[in-house]
């Protein structure tokens, strides 16, 4: 595979993962890679979806407004937001080998991970949320929890929503999850970016040791990057634009978890950017 033809799979700007119905369609298979995957559709009032899970358990997320589920005789009335950047929502889950009708009015991320078990479906408030920040000074970011590997059940789909100031960094130490060892175990991941502000723009950066991935990008708003091995960050604000993306990880592990190696060269920042006083602008959102 040519360096050219990696990079143009990696990054995808906003608008060219659109299909009929979905402004974002990236399954394992157009990844090309095994478990992770992300729809994003818009529904108008009363306008309604119908999903086939398959084999893959899914997180339906609203982005913008909200959403009922319709699952298994189960209905859920999932807590919106106004935006990305205004509040904090709910989501529900869906089992593998299932069906269920997602009806808005909302902008509605459904991410997914091949499973292997089945989990009755359920649903989870905006209120039990968690909403961490972490790091300090120019480092300081935002962590809504809501999949994360300590976070609810699921077979092996990790998903969290992460919030950068403007002007902050994160993602940062450079780190990877791309092998197993006592400190780090297999993911394959999604960041979809959303960038508060007309013109606003990031950047993300992705590079391997052995120079195969090399790539360092302008990321605008709906824009994604697929990591599927490597060290990845910073994901850097530029100043006056808030940054905002959503992460999507599965792996081949028994158990999820989430476990990372840093690039030995920067970790040592992880510890100074810990030691400085949190950025007083978060939590920027909450239930």
């Amino acid at each position: 595979m040519s360096q050219d033809t990696m990079n143009q799979q990696l990054f995808v700007p906003g608008g060219s993962g659109r299909t009929s119905n979905s402004s974002v369609e990236v399954t394992a298979e157009s990844a090309g890679w095994a478990y992770s995957g992300l729809t994003i559709f818009s529904l108008a009032d009363g306008q309604s979806r119908v999903m086939e899970t398959g084999d893959s358990e899914m997180a339906v997320l609203p982005l913008d407004g909200s959403c009922r589920v319709e699952v298994e005789g189960h209905t859920f009335d999932v807590d919106g937001r106004d935006g990305v950047f205004a509040g904090v929502a709910g989501f529900a889950y869906l089992p593998i080998d299932s069906e269920a009708r997602i009806t808005g009015p909302g902008e509605i991320a459904v991410c997914s991970a091949k499973a292997r078990r089945r989990i009755d479906p359920y649903a989870v408030r905006a209120a039990e949320i968690s909403v961490e920040v972490r790091g300090g000074g120019s480092g300081t970011r935002q962590i809504n929890n809501f999949l994360s590997a300590d976070s609810f059940e699921a077979d092996r789909l990790i998903a969290v929503e992460v919030i950068t100031p403007g002007g902050n960094w994160s993602s940062y130490p450079p780190h990877k999850h791309d092998e197993f060892s006592e400190d780090e175990v297999e993911l394959e991941e999604i960041y979809y970016f959303r960038i508060d502000g007309d013109a606003g723009t990031g950047f993300f950066s992705c590079y391997t040791a052995d120079g195969q991935i090399n790539e360092t990008v302008t990321v605008r708003d709906g824009d994604l990057f697929l990591v599927p091995r490597g060290f990845h960050g910073p994901a850097a604000a530029s100043p006056g634009h808030h940054m905002y993306y959503l992460n999507v990880m599965a792996g081949p592990a028994e158990e999820r978890s989430w476990k990372v190696c840093d690039d030995p060269a920067h970790a040592w920042t992880r510890q100074m950017l810990d030691d400085l006083p949190p950025d007083p602008r978060l939590p920027m959102t909450t239930a």
